[in-house]
């Protein structure tokens, strides 16, 4: 890894947060392609560019490990996982059984409150910068935008698990330069599904919801092609 990687910009907090705030920003770094796949992390480097200490870098680490977005190696250290085809393709299909799922359930036991944030989270989304050098800001706001769309669902597990897979995915998704006519497909998209959850049709949502999800794998899937 290159030990000049620019430091990290973190929050300011105490001393007992630094795990945490190093687990988020990490976190963000890998799902969005700063370190290589397969590449061993060099301890001293991560220090440096996240400004922290040992314990609470290890702790982050560890935690990385357990949630899937590194590989923990017996006494050497941890690894960015390596990607591969049918990861890719197994990640995409639970996403379409568990997403739909969790969309069916939060148009079921959604309130008027899920109402009002579905809509504010998908004014928000449609309304960011999607230049090359504002990307971050539609990919903070369309995480937001699909947590809301299933978060009535009733089950926290399902939800823990969605993000996760979400993650996963985004790793392939977000190999490459972004793409402005993609995302203006996937915008109108959705406006669709906020409009298909607010009349409750739960069986036209989840169509559509298996064709955005279809969208993104096929740019995922291109992604990865061009990187192997």
């Amino acid at each position: 890894m290159n030990n000049s990687l620019p430091k990290a910009a973190l929050p300011a907090g105490p001393v007992g947060t630094a795990s945490s705030r190093v687990f988020d920003n990490l976190r963000k770094d890998l799902v969005g392609g700063r370190f290589v796949a397969g590449e061993k992390l060099a301890i001293n480097a991560l220090k440096e560019r996240y400004q922290v200490g040992l314990s609470p870098l290890r702790e982050a680490l560890n935690k990385l490990a357990a949630y899937g977005l590194l590989i923990q190696e017996n006494q050497r250290g941890f690894r960015v996982p390596k990607l591969s085809r049918d990861e890719l393709d197994d990640i995409a299909q639970m996403r379409l059984e568990m997403e739909g799922m969790a969309l069916e359930r939060a148009i079921a036991h959604g309130d008027s409150h899920w109402e009002a944030d579905l809509l504010a989270a998908a004014h928000r989304l449609k309304h960011a910068d999607i230049s090359l050098d504002k990307g971050e800001e539609w990919e903070h706001l369309h995480t937001q935008f699909h947590r809301t769309l299933v978060a009535p669902c009733g089950s926290v597990w399902l939800l823990r698990f969605i993000e996760q897979l979400h993650d996963q995915f985004d790793r392939y998704r977000r190999l490459g330069p972004k793409m402005p006519t993609i995302r203006q497909e996937l915008d109108d998209q959705h406006h669709q599904l906020v409009e298909l959850a607010l009349l409750r049709d739960a069986k036209a949502a989840r169509a559509l919801l298996d064709d955005h999800i279809h969208k993104s794998y096929d740019v995922a899937l291109k992604r990865y092609q061009e990187h192997v």
